[in-house]
């Protein structure tokens, strides 16, 4: 029994040992994230282009093609390259016009980022140029419809415009013709948009990099500002100084408010009429009176 237990204590370090280092593997591969996806992916001419996610190391990136958003390939000298661009020349051959699409994704020891679609800086064959024009609460997309795919394929290619506010997904899209007129927008808001081709409503080329816009706010929304702001700085500075001149300038006031105060010399001289003289009293040495030399009172009370 002695010589079994050293044994029996080895047999369960290794155990804990092999449980513990178990443990480790697991919550170092739960911890462990994908990279971050890349950003600005955008081709110019025919050079795809883009910048790894913040503060990645270790990196490296697929690029992948596809004719119609379904199938997506390897382009076969950009298979998890280090560097942050690729010449995808090789991809216009794989389409009767050149009209395919290009996405990036990262990796990092067998971990993926989700793929980030490339845009086009300019407008060529297979990617839609448009202008913009806002008005309050309204954007106008204007488009062409007088295009090489529209020439092929008649109203069956059309455009996709997506919109949305300047720094959100671009997730709500209308599909026309030509021009897009975009309604209900925010006053006072930046608005972008990103257009591609679609034929029978699957994504063809490339879509033109994003362009945005300020929404102008109507004349009446403008006046109404104008008009709080007035309101409100004449509240911040009227209000105080009523308070000052309360308080420290009454008196001031209330002398500068008495009216003008002149008593007239004939004021407390009673209006005679016209047809009596004012009496004026005689001097004391004209007055004639009598002295009286003594009074007696008789039994009944009366004066003698």
């Amino acid at each position: 029994m002695s010589s079994g237990t050293p044994r029996t204590l080895r047999n369960d370090a290794f155990t804990m040992f092999f449980i513990a280092l178990f443990f480790l593997f697991i919550v170092q591969g739960l911890s462990e994230a994908p990279p971050a996806p890349p950003q600005n992916v955008r081709v110019d001419k025919w050079l795809l282009t883009w910048t790894p996610g913040a503060e990645e190391t270790n990196t490296t990136f697929t690029v992948q093609y596809s004719r119609f958003d379904t199938k997506w390939i390897n382009v076969p000298a950009c298979v998890q390259i280090p560097s942050h661009s690729c010449d995808v020349l090789f991809t216009k051959a794989m389409d009767e016009h050149g009209c395919v699409m290009l996405r990036v994704r990262a990796e990092r020891r067998g971990l993926s980022s989700a793929p980030v679609k490339a845009c086009s800086g300019h407008g060529d064959l297979c990617t839609p140029e448009f202008n913009l024009t806002a008005r309050p609460g309204s954007l106008t997309v204007h488009l062409s419809k007088n295009h090489r795919l529209a020439e092929e394929h008649a109203d069956n290619a059309k455009h996709r415009v997506f919109y949305g506010r300047e720094g959100e997904l671009l997730e709500h899209y209308e599909d026309n013709v030509s021009t897009v007129s975009l309604h209900g927008l925010q006053e006072g808001q930046r608005y972008c948009t990103r257009v591609q081709y679609i034929y029978l409503g699957v994504s063809i080329g490339l879509p033109r990099c994003n362009r945005c816009i300020l929404i102008p706010e109507s004349d009446t929304k403008q006046v109404k500002i104008a008009a709080s702001v007035v309101v409100v700085l004449a509240v911040i500075v009227l209000i105080p100084a009523g308070v000052y001149v309360l308080l420290f300038q009454h008196k001031r006031i209330k002398k500068c408010l008495q009216p003008p105060l002149t008593i007239p010399r004939d004021f407390l001289l009673e209006k005679l009429p016209e047809h009596r003289s004012p009496i004026i009293p005689s001097s004391p040495d004209e007055e004639h009176y009598d002295i009286i030399s003594s009074i007696t009172v008789d039994l009944k009370g009366k004066l003698t």
